[in-house]
């Protein structure tokens, strides 16, 4: 195996399908607003866990508590069989297990493409530059803007800034990578080329929890669907059966408004 073809998840230990990221009875309050209520969900190595959900309906939280970006009031959170840790030394070291891409791409502007992502492995892992630069270089090839390695942020569009930011989440050898709504903030003809670095991804084994509007994706990709409403886990099924045929009045909803445009 060469290093980009091997398992994303080698370090991870454990079979396929074993728990990885755990939540138990989350419940979260801003304020008076109870913004996640009581969510148990269970992710298993390799599997592709694709969030939806009307807009306010907790699913950015969701995935913002799994790298403790947002804390939660009452309920547990484990990682390969460990609780999130609070703060310092140990949280460092939760991030750098959970890869995280967010809808604006948080790349440092005053850093070259291919500096922004070494950044993470030489500071965190402790990597030599020279591994680190070579392990970025196989990334951004890759995630297909290998070419623009010595550029700056500003001088690449939409959809190579998120792509370098998948690049750069990537390696740091996450154990889980999770993805609030990646393609929101680009324009239509760049989100295809984010989805399909997503969907190698996801065929390549990679754990994965995506908040997202595209359909397609979720019907492609997701090994599961969780529907969310009103900070609640509301439905959850294989893309196949959600779409087809949705339990929930809420659910059917959502669908019946999205999916004629």
């Amino acid at each position: 195996m060469t290093t980009l073809e091997k398992d994303p998840d080698a370090g991870a230990g454990g079979a396929p399908g074993d728990p990885l990221v755990v939540l138990e009875h989350v419940d979260k309050w801003y304020g008076d607003l109870h913004v996640l209520q009581d969510i148990n969900l269970s992710v298993g190595r390799r599997e592709v866990v694709v969030v939806i959900g009307p807009s306010g309906s907790g699913k950015s939280t969701l995935c913002r508590t799994i790298n403790r970006l947002e804390t939660i009031d009452q309920g547990s959170i484990t990682l390969d069989g460990q609780p999130l840790p609070q703060e310092g030394k140990a949280l460092a070291g939760l991030r750098a297990e959970v890869g995280m891409v967010f809808q604006s791409f948080n790349l440092f502007a005053h850093k070259t493409i291919l500096e922004n992502v070494t950044l993470g492995p030489i500071k965190v892992r402790k990597q030599s530059r020279k591994d680190a630069e070579a392990r970025a270089r196989e990334l951004l090839d890759r995630v297909g803007v290998g070419h623009q390695a010595d550029k700056y942020p500003a001088q690449l569009s939409g959809g190579q800034q998120q792509r370098v930011a998948i690049a750069r989440a990537l390696a740091m050898d996450p154990k889980v990578m999770l993805f609030d709504e990646p393609t929101s903030a680009l324009d239509p003809e760049m989100i295809k080329e984010v989805l399909d670095v997503m969907v190698d991804l996801a065929e390549r084994g990679m754990t994965m929890i995506v908040v997202t509007h595209e359909m397609g994706f979720a019907r492609t990709a997701a090994d599961r669907v969780v529907f969310m409403s009103d900070g609640a886990i509301t439905e959850e099924n294989t893309p196949e059966s959600f779409f087809t045929n949705p339990q929930s009045d809420r659910a059917k909803d959502f669908l019946g408004k999205i999916l004629k445009h």
